[in-house]
């Protein structure tokens, strides 16, 4: 089995690639990826888990670059909201045509499989019942309107020889070679270790379903090699892995010891909370649900924020807040304005 792999220099990517080597034995796995983050890893990346690699803008993709491929796992994302927010036509550009014009490239290229990382973040502000995907949505953001306007699209792409599946997953979380401090649990951890306590920006009142990279690597290999329906939509995560974001904090703070949690209750409310129902999920794919620890998830994160060298910086001032990577390009001259490379890179 050939897989390629769209944005696999991303903080998913690499994990991705290391299940596949786990799980399914001699599948070759190849990466696509405009090298954004290059340098702003955690741990040396994993090249030897590939069989090649190329820079390409996930735009400018064609039937070409698909040949041969059995599976496609888009990931290449403007991924959070920050972003989508300064780099909102980019967002839309990447996050949903680009998918589109991939899928539509896929296709024609004989690929059977295509998966998509999609998002729980398109129900919005939900109410006291957990949303499911029948269920009207409610993007609040440029980032989530984009994953919405991709699924929308991919919808009418699948066929019985061209099998589409979005992934809504729950916000990421865990340590990759390319990590990310951008994600709630992330920041928790490391604001923990750097400053002895966790702040919470918010009321803590709000709530997020969250899993572990491992557990989404384990759902994207269940999308690859799925049968049933040829195009479907699902809720990834679980409900032992849905908090509010308060009692997440002070869940961290347990874990680690000594870490005082500060609450900012005169917060505005912050209406990205949502409860999510991973009934399908469950049904569908029982062999690949969710199995993380979550002490262990902290520990496991704890130790590489440990060995990481911050140079002075504040954990939100890092490399690794994917926000602060593209500034600094478009600061440099390296990115332009809808985040392509320019002749300065």
């Amino acid at each position: 089995m050939k897989i390629l792999i769209i944005g696999h220099r991303g903080y998913i990517g690499p994990v991705v690639a290391a299940h596949f080597a786990d799980a399914l034995p001699g599948t070759e796995v190849h990466g696509i990826d405009a090298n954004w983050f290059d340098g702003s890893g955690a741990i040396a990346f994993p090249d030897n888990l590939f069989a090649s690699q190329r820079r390409a803008d996930v735009r400018d993709l064609t039937p070409a670059d698909f040949a041969g491929m059995d599976a496609v796992v888009q990931l290449a994302a403007v991924s959070n909201d920050p972003i989508g927010k300064e780099f909102e036509k980019a967002t839309a550009d990447i996050n949903s045509g680009a998918v589109l014009a991939a899928a539509v490239a896929a296709r024609k290229a004989g690929v059977a499989r295509f998966v998509f990382a999609s998002s729980c973040s398109m129900y919005g502000a939900g109410s006291d019942s957990l949303r499911r995907e029948t269920d009207n949505l409610n993007p609040l953001t440029a980032y989530a309107r984009s994953k919405v306007a991709a699924e929308v699209g991919l919808r009418d792409l699948a066929t019985d020889d061209f099998m589409v599946t979005s992934l809504r997953f729950a916000t990421a979380c865990g340590a990759s070679p390319m990590l990310r401090l951008d994600l709630v649990l992330n920041d928790f951890v490391a604001t923990a270790l750097r400053t002895g306590k966790i702040e919470v920006l918010s009321d803590g009142s709000p709530w997020r379903p969250l899993i572990h990279v491992d557990d989404m690597a384990r759902a994207i290999e269940w999308a690859t090699t799925r049968g049933g329906d040829a195009g479907i939509e699902v809720n990834v995560g679980s409900q032992a892995w849905t908090w509010q974001i308060g009692q997440l904090a002070k869940d961290v703070a347990a874990c680690l010891g000594g870490v005082a949690v500060e609450i900012n209750t005169d917060a505005a409310p912050d209406n990205r909370s949502y409860r999510v129902d991973f009934s399908k999920f469950a049904a569908l794919a029982p062999g690949h649900q969710p199995v993380k620890d979550f002490a262990a998830a902290v520990s496991e994160l704890a130790e590489l924020v440990r060995q990481i060298d911050f140079a002075g910086q504040q954990v939100r001032e890092s490399r690794f807040i994917r926000l602060n990577i593209l500034r600094g390009h478009v600061k440099n001259g390296q990115l332009d304005g809808d985040l392509r490379w320019t002749a300065a890179r």
